[in-house]
């Protein structure tokens, strides 16, 4: 338990949602506390908080205010460590905002507590030809290039182990050899790791076809080429709470038109919209299932994640999006690499090394 210096994560409540969620990823407690000038508590906001304004149609651009929950859980200055202690305990919360007589704020009460292990099976698909990164994949898998002189997957391995995930399946197809050689078992990260080998390339969901009789919980199914500070306990929790059997992790994506965009009414001119911005959800390559969702998985044959979204969407199964809010890069071609290598120092270098 530890008292830290609001100051840390405060931001007010005109700042957009982007400018928090800088201030969440730095400070890694989980929390954004909304305080006004005279630093009375407005509010607070989580990754879960933003995920739930998204969905109802926010931006990152929109107003910390549109998303933040105006109604915290607080505790007061007068009273002791003990009764502090005792309401994170009875809400299941991990932070407290300290409050003194007069509604100010005077610290942020902090309790991490140590995670459970995870049941859940986490299924990394690693068989990739990494072609647009040639020449570097041409010898090296791409899951094994060095961001911050550490292999991508040694990067993705220890973030989700942190979260107390030890059940792995690394599906290997090209230079496999290089990525067992480096992990062995898993016993340095404190994982148990499975290889699945695909004799030819299954693409991103066909190897499942392969595990059938292993994934009897909710799991997760990854890319391999992705830097990302997700929570994946969020990601099944939120699969739980809305009954999906595939539940697809979405990142929010910005495209502004550079001309002036007229709209017609037949050949009348309706409006003009100068230099719109459009946005969307795109997939980031990070899926929750449920084990239901398989029966759509043909045996040992090639088949993609989107064409599974796709299938189960004809049968009008449930599919959901998970709107990301960490920090997300796929590395997919030159300059991605090149920006991951900039970005490693601000996003993981506290995080630990199984090797």
């Amino acid at each position: 338990m530890q008292l830290f210096d609001w100051r840390d994560v405060a931001v007010n409540q005109n700042d957009d949602i982007r400018t928090a969620l800088g201030v969440l990823d730095r400070a890694s407690l989980q929390i954004v506390l909304v305080v006004a000038e005279d630093a009375t508590l407005l509010g607070t906001l989580t990754d879960g908080d933003v995920r739930r304004a998204l969905l109802r149609g926010e931006t990152l651009d929109s107003a910390v205010a549109l998303a933040m929950n105006r109604t915290p859980v607080i505790g007061h200055k007068r009273d002791s460590e003990t009764a502090w202690r005792k309401i994170l305990l009875e809400k299941a919360l991990r932070h407290l905002p300290i409050l003194d007589a007069s509604g100010k704020m005077v610290g942020l009460y902090y309790g991490k507590q140590a995670l459970k292990k995870c049941r859940n099976a986490v299924v990394l698909m690693l068989g990739g030809l990494g072609t647009r990164l040639r020449p570097l994949t041409e010898t090296v898998p791409k899951p094994m290039l060095k961001v911050g002189n550490r292999p991508i997957l040694d990067t993705i391995v220890s973030h989700i182990a942190e979260q107390g995930f030890t059940e792995f399946y690394f599906c290997i197809n090209y230079l496999g050899e290089q990525i067992r050689a480096y992990f062995g078992n898993g016993e340095r990260w404190g994982i148990q790791i499975n290889y699945v080998e695909e004799n030819e390339r299954l693409g991103t969901a066909g190897a499942l076809s392969l595990m059938r009789e292993e994934l009897r919980e909710p799991f997760i199914v990854m890319n391999g080429d992705l830097l990302t500070k997700i929570d994946l306990r969020a990601l099944l929790d939120f699969h739980a709470e809305h009954g999906n059997e595939a539940t697809a992790c979405v990142r929010e994506y910005s495209q502004q038109v550079p001309y002036g965009v007229i709209e017609l009414d037949g050949a009348k001119v309706s409006q003009i919209v100068e230099k719109p911005v459009y946005r969307y959800f795109v997939n980031a390559g990070i899926y929750a299932l449920s084990p239901s969702a398989l029966d759509k998985v043909p045996q040992q044959a090639f088949y993609d994640m989107p064409t599974l979204m796709e299938d189960l969407l004809a049968e009008q199964r449930g599919v959901g999006g998970f709107p990301l809010t960490e920090y997300w890069m796929d590395i997919g071609q030159m300059p991605d690499f090149e920006q991951a290598q900039v970005d490693y120092d601000v996003h993981f270098t506290k995080l630990g090394a199984g090797a």
